[in-house]
């Protein structure tokens, strides 16, 4: 099996699409982060998170509240930074494909 040699799953086999739209997403967003030029108070923990998200997408399907938690971090930590919105709402969007069926229920 492909797993057991530590690599990741072809497209078209069984892995979840919404992983892939994930890990996609993130890894846009993080390069985008990478090659802004300037700094902010947040910056750190922007990275970190996109990083924990990155790790989710390895083994599985992710929990979604953790998912969401890190989303909200992300945003909160650059949020203001206008070159990386549209790097974020893509994120946003994948991290939504998670839970859509709950959504409503409070």
């Amino acid at each position: 099996m492909l797993r057991s040699l530590g690599q990741r799953p072809v497209t078209g086999s069984d892995e979840d699409p919404r992983v892939a739209e994930l890990r996609t997403a993130v890894s846009r967003l993080r390069r985008e982060l990478a090659a802004h030029p300037s700094e902010f108070p947040d910056r750190a923990i922007a990275e970190d998170e996109l990083a924990a998200l990155a790790a989710m997408t390895v083994d599985g399907v992710p929990e979604t509240p953790r998912l969401r938690r890190s989303l909200l971090l992300i945003a909160g930590a650059i949020g203001s930074v206008s070159a990386l919105s549209r790097g974020l709402s893509d994120v946003r969007n994948a991290v939504d494909l998670f839970g859509e069926q709950s959504r409503g229920r409070g």
